[in-house]
């Protein structure tokens, strides 16, 4: 699984749009998608974490586990 399928599991867990999480943390629209292929800087991807309320270790143990 990939830190982008981690991210939208969690994110529509709690109802919230990928287009909603990049507009209120002002990233630029796509790029949360990006993430499936490549990886996010650490800090926009602790951003998104504290954003989404878990911390990035969850996210990245998460996007280990293949499914």
């Amino acid at each position: 699984m990939s830190i982008f399928t981690t991210i939208k599991q969690l994110a529509n867990k709690k109802d919230i749009s990928i287009y909603k999480i990049e507009h209120d943390l002002n990233l630029a629209n796509g790029s949360i998608s990006k993430w499936n292929k490549s990886d996010p800087t650490a800090t926009t991807l602790q951003k998104v974490a504290s954003y989404l309320g878990v911390t990035t270790d969850f996210i990245l143990n998460q996007s280990k586990i293949t499914k």
